[in-house]
């Protein structure tokens, strides 16, 4: 490199040292926000300044408790069982949207976080004797109302709200997954008890065949044995095809074959806060953020700034503030202040509302358990009504017919009975899916 070159360079960061040196200090004395940081920043700047000398600045990420909440939470599917497979497979699958989301929201964080700093940019203008005057522009806020710390404020609870977004669209996703899965299960349950009937009716119609054949009954009761069991075979062949339609849909789902997997299982108890809390919480908060900024914007501000340029460095200070002369700021004000209590009172909605649906919905499992509890003894006595009726055909007080619209009715009861643990399975997937514990917090 020539050697004006490099003295060039030396001279303009001269120049430009003193004036980055003096924006810091005024900026202390008139308490502006971040001066220790500031003077951090800029203690080795100047023109003797050595390599690596320079403390780091803001290095550490701001912590936040929402979002430890998320990352502690575990999941209550059994680690070794059909749902964590199931789960896993398709959280291998996802599309990673919401990552991308919370991704570009950390970037816009971490871009926040360094607001404090003083903003350098080239400064064009056009001189009186009609030529362009171009010099570099170095702008410090001194007094912003805390402006600066609200837009952190506001990026932090941006990232927060796509931390809560990335956990919903994660639990979702399990969620739809797995209610593939148990509606499989379901079908696969009911086509067993369907093909037991079907065989069983099998076997009374090749007995009436004989008593046909022997004249002791008509083809009438034949074709009435014939229907029953045409009509468990149409279910049988109906519950096959849910089965097929709901495995089809997990694999579309999940990209792969899930092929092994049979029953439900168990879920953990949780009472984690619902993620519906969490969102109302972290948008409350980037709410009152937004409005602490736009306050701020509103009153007077003090903004320090030097023009670098061929004449040397030019200081000076602007007011700022939109709302100085509107009639109206008052009220603007007054209302920016009134968001605290807005956003208190829809994230109590929230809870209410999060807390009214988890009830109701374990109120459901309640009647469902009670229906299911009730149905086992009812299918109980229609077993032994059954065999009394087997015992009375044998002595001949029972007609066949009638076996076999008791056993087709015992059948039937047998099959909805089934898939009632089912239904019950599903609610405590959908509870734990508004809790956001179908995926541990470790894999956002």
């Amino acid at each position: 490199m020539p050697r004006h070159r490099k003295n060039g360079s030396r001279n303009e960061v001269n120049r430009l040292a003193p004036a980055l040196a003096a924006l810091t200090l005024l900026s202390a004395c008139i308490g502006g926000g971040d001066t220790s940081a500031q003077h951090k920043a800029f203690a080795g700047s100047g023109p003797n300044a050595q390599a690596g000398q320079a403390a780091p600045v803001q290095s550490a990420k701001p912590s936040s408790v929402l979002i430890a909440d998320l990352q502690a939470r575990k999941s209550v599917l059994p680690a070794s069982g059909s749902y964590a497979k199931v789960a896993n497979a398709v959280v291998a699958a996802s599309s990673g949207a919401a990552a991308a989301e919370l991704r570009v929201a950390q970037l816009k964080a971490e871009a926040r976080s360094k607001n404090w700093l003083p903003s350098i940019g080239p400064s064009v203008n056009l001189t009186s004797l009609g030529g362009l005057a171009t010099s570099l522009l170095l702008e410090q806020p001194l007094f912003d109302n805390g402006g600066r710390k609200a837009q952190r404020e506001y990026a932090a609870a941006d990232v927060e709200v796509a931390a809560v977004s990335l956990s919903t669209a994660l639990n979702q996703r399990v969620y739809e997954g797995l209610t593939d899965y148990v509606n499989a299960e379901r079908a696969r349950a009911q086509a067993a008890v369907s093909e037991q009937a079907a065989s069983k009716l099998a076997g009374f119609s090749e007995t009436m065949r004989l008593r046909v054949e022997g004249g002791i009954s008509d083809l009438s009761e034949q074709s009435i044995i014939n229907q029953r069991i045409a009509e468990m075979q149409a279910t049988v062949a109906g519950d096959r095809r849910a089965e097929a339609a709901a495995m089809a849909e997990l694999v579309a789902l999940t990209g792969q074959p899930l092929t092994g997997l049979r029953g439900i299982d168990s879920l953990s108890a949780s009472n984690a806060e619902p993620l519906s809390v969490l969102k109302a919480r972290g948008e409350g908060a980037r709410t009152i953020a937004q409005s602490n900024a736009t306050l701020a914007g509103m009153k007077l501000g003090l903004t320090a700034s030097t023009g670098l340029g061929g004449d040397g460095a030019e200081p000076g200070i602007r007011l700022t503030g939109t709302g100085l002369l509107n009639p109206g700021n008052k009220s603007d004000m007054e209302a920016l202040r009134q968001t605290s209590d807005v956003v208190d009172r829809q994230t109590a909605e929230a809870a209410q509302t999060a807390d009214r649906r988890i009830v109701a919905l374990q109120q459901q499992k309640a009647t469902l358990s009670t229906r299911q509890a009730q149905g086992a003894e009812v299918l109980r006595q229609t077993a032994g009504n059954l065999d009394l009726f087997t015992t009375q055909y044998k002595v001949g007080r029972r007609t066949l017919l009638e076996l076999v619209s008791q056993y087709d009715a015992y059948a039937r009861l047998q099959r909805d009975q089934a898939s009632l643990q089912f239904d019950i399975a599903l609610i405590d997937l959908e509870i734990a899916r508004d809790r956001g514990v179908l995926v541990d917090g470790a894999k956002l």
